[in-house]
Order: structure tokens, then C-alpha cells, then sequence
């Protein structure tokens, strides 16, 4: 290994050093045991609400703590796309709440109607309605359905969007399986901001690695409403790689912006007037918030939710925190790792409301794996914090695994992935694949 790949490797493996420690620091705030009682409602049971349940219960037992998430089995978004890669079950991806329950948090499998933010009341579909001291919401995203001509909800019945782990997921699967040697498979990436930068080039690698083992003759296109994303040069090289010229990345510059879909025809349009035609579409449309950040009045013309970066409180509408991806976070991206992070933050500074104390000093990490080829990966790395009243990213704090790095490296980062992925699922629901 050159000197200049050893120091590079060093500086790598510092940065990453710096954001694990500064996710232990949230694990080291002091509780309040003897704070007086509170009832805090979270509705949620991802990355997000599930850590602010749990952190929540674990600093105060005596705060009544309930969740609220439709599904019994979470599934996550976060390394389903090696499922389209056939390097993972689909159940791989699914958590429970047992060990939630057992700490005294109580579940309830319903959906969240409505919010009345003045009376402190949670409504759900099935006739409840929850008290609550503090609101902790963590709905995820929604699509701007309509913001692309033709797709709409009844058009990913069609053309899946497998944005949200679930039915999609599987459809999506299905349609690669069934989808002949030598045809063609589209995907139309988002503009910025959208749920996890790096995952729709990640999911084309894990869609390639499938094709080169069962469909080698087929052709993978990016159709993209930006000109620019996440570990770009690090994807393209792999790309190159290991799939040659099976995957054509179309920028925004170059016409790849989609404007319109026939699902019927598996068909776009794009922005100049460029038809394209795929055997198996899948369309990333624009997103927002999920639907009860916007019902609890805490959406802003933007489609997403402005907090307070030292406690992730609604600027908005007091006692309604919001954690993970409907949240304005920049620079923090939208992940898991980042949900869990703002979790953790958000319980902390809840439990010191309840017990009448400022919330500590806000620190946040993130690292985010991706997968390019079964023993290749990359990654990208960053520490935030709270500087004049806004989040910033640490200076010098991470960035992206490097450039000429040896197979042995990209080997380590694709097993950091998986021992990541474990650890964040014990973390945040007590389970692992």
C-alpha cells in the first residue's frame, strides 16, 4: 500500500473514529430517575421513533412512554436494496418491538389521524385518542404524488417506487426476476432533498450485480433530476468496474430530468422531449414529510418540518418533536443513521423538560454504507453539532472512504456495512438480522 493511501486510510478510519464517539456521547447524558412522571406519545416505530421511545423509557421509567406504528414488523429501508441484489431476504429487514415492551413502552399497531396540538391529543384510526405531555413524531417521508405527470399512488401499483420497504420491495423483485435477458431497466432518481442520497445508486449496483449473475445482456439507466450525487466518483468507478457499460447515468444537463410516466407502457418522458421505454420502471418521485407531520401543523411551505437543532422541538407548534427524515436537518443527511442519532437527542432533551432542566449540549453522527459489489464497499462519514443556534457539520469531522483504496479496504467497508446494520437494529428495536 502506497504512503499516500496509508495516509489516507489513517485519516479515514479517524473520521469514522470521531462520529462513533460522538454517538456514545449521547449515551453517556446523565438520567433522571426520580424525574417526576409525564406522558410522552411517539408516533413511529422506525429508526427515529423507536430510539426515542426506547432512550426515553431507559433515562425515566417512570414516564409513561406509548408508540404508535401501523406494523407489527418494521421493515427497514436501509439495506433492502441487497435484497434486489439477492444477497439478502426480504425478512432480513423486518424488526419487532418485544423488547421495547418489555422496557415498558407501550406499543399499539394503529395509525395516527390527527393531532390537536392545543388540547395535547393524539387521534387514531381505530377510535383512540392518546394524552400526551410530549410528541415525539417520526413519520418518515410521503411522495408529492402528481409532481411527476402520471405517477400518482394508483401508478406505483404499476411502477413501483420500493421507497417505502414493504409491497413495493417485493413487486419491484418480482419484476426484475421475471424481466428477460436483455432488457432494459430504468430507474429516475429524485432532485435533492429525498430519503437516503446515496441509495438510488446503490440499489442500480445491487440491481447490475443481479443482472451480471442471471441477466447479463441487460442495460441499467439512470434517469436523474440532478446533476450531482452522493460518493459520485466512488460509485462510478465501481460501477465501471465490475458492471462496464451496463449502467448509463443521464444527469439533469443531459435531459435526465423525468416529467412524465405512462405506467401502462412502462414509459417516461423527459424534460426536452426524450422517450424512454423499460422493461421494468422504477420511479423515485419527489418527497415530503409523512401526511401527520403536515396534520400536526408543523410542515412549512417546504413539505418538511424546521426544528430546534438542540432538541429537535417543532419550530412551529411547542412539545412536538421531530426526528429522522421529515425534519429540516441539513447538513445532516436523511438516514437511519441520522433518525437514530436525532432520537437519542430528542429523548434526552424531552426527559430534561420533564424534569424541569435545559437539554444538553446536542452532539450527532452519521456514517453511511453502500454496496457496489458483494465485497465492495464505500462509505461517507460526518459529526455534527450546534453553533449559533444552527446545525453544522464538524470541520474535518469525516468524508468519503478513499478514492484508491486496495480490495482488502473495500472488503472491511462491506463488512463494516453488515456489523453496522446489526448494531444499529439492536440499538433501536433490540433485534438483529
Amino acid at each position: 500500500m502506497s504512503s499516500s493511501l496509508q495516509a489516507s486510510r489513517r485519516q479515514w478510519l479517524k473520521s469514522v473514529g470521531k462520529a462513533t464517539a460522538a454517538g456514545a456521547v449521547l449515551l453517556s447524558l446523565p438520567s433522571y430517575a426520580r424525574a417526576s412522571a409525564g406522558r410522552v406519545v411517539v408516533i413511529g416505530g422506525g429508526f427515529g421513533g423507536a430510539t426515542a421511545a426506547k432512550y426515553i423509557k431507559r433515562r425515566n421509567p417512570a414516564i409513561e412512554v406509548t408508540l404508535v406504528e401501523p406494523l407489527k414488523r418494521y421493515v427497514t429501508c436501509p439495506f433492502t436494496n441487497l435484497y434486489f441484489g439477492g444477497l439478502r431476504t426480504f425478512e432480513a429487514q423486518a424488526h419487532g418491538f418485544d423488547e421495547l415492551r418489555g422496557l415498558g413502552v407501550e406499543v399499539i399497531h394503529d395509525f395516527a389521524t390527527g393531532v390537536d396540538a392545543g388540547a395535547r391529543k393524539v387521534s387514531l384510526a381505530g377510535g383512540q385518542t392518546l394524552a400526551y405531555d410530549k410528541l415525539v413524531l417520526s413519520p418518515g417521508i410521503d411522495f408529492r404524488w402528481g409532481a411527476i405527470e402520471g405517477y400518482d399512488e394508483a401508478a406505483s401499483r404499476l411502477v413501483p417506487h420500493a421507497w417505502k420497504a414493504g409491497a413495493q420491495s417485493t413487486l419491484l423483485k418480482q419484476q426484475l426476476e421475471a424481466m428477460p435477458d436483455g432488457g432494459v431497466f430504468i430507474l429516475a432518481a429524485p432532485p435533492n432533498p429525498f430519503r437516503c442520497p446515496p441509495g438510488p445508486y446503490e440499489r442500480v449496483s445491487m440491481v447490475a450485480h443481479y443482472f451480471k449473475t442471471h441477466k447479463p445482456k441487460s442495460k441499467i439507466i439512470v434517469l436523474d433530476a440532478k446533476d450531482a450525487f452522493s460518493k459520485q466518483g466512488l460509485f462510478q468507478d465501481g460501477w465501471k468496474r465490475f458492471y462496464g457499460d451496463m449502467i448509463e447515468w443521464v444527469p439533469m444537463a443531459k435531459d435526465g430530468k423525468v416529467v412524465r410516466v405512462d405506467a401502462a407502457k412502462r414509459a417516461v418522458e423527459t424534460e426536452f422531449g426524450q422517450s424512454h421505454v423499460a422493461d421494468v420502471l422504477n420511479i423515485v418521485p419527489p418527497q415530503k414529510a409523512g401526511a401527520i407531520a403536515e396534520l400536526a401543523g408543523v410542515t412549512n411551505e417546504s413539505g418538511w418540518v424546521p426544528v430546534k437543532p438542540d432538541s429537535f422541538e417543532s419550530s412551529l407548534v411547542p412539545d412536538v418533536y421531530v426526528v429522522g427524515d421529515a425534519s429540516i436537518a441539513a447538513p445532516m443527511p436523511k438516514s437511519g443513521f441520522c433518525a437514530n442519532a436525532q432520537g437519542k437527542v430528542a429523548a434526552a432533551a424531552i426527559v430534561s423538560a420533564l424534569a424541569g432542566k435545559a437539554p444538553a449540549v446536542a452532539s450527532f453522527s452519521n456514517t453511511c454504507y453502500s454496496l457496489i459489489a458483494p465485497d465492495y464497499g464505500i462509505s461517507v462519514a460526518g459529526v455534527y453539532g450546534v453553533e449559533d443556534g444552527k446545525l453544522i457539520e464538524v470541520k474535518d469531522s469525516g468524508g468519503v472512504s478513499p478514492k484508491e483504496a486496495s480490495a482488502e479496504f473495500r472488503k472491511l467497508e462491506a463488512d463494516y456495512g453488515v456489523a453496522w446494520y446489526n448494531a444499529i437494529a439492536l440499538d433501536t428495536w433490540g433485534t438483529r438480522a
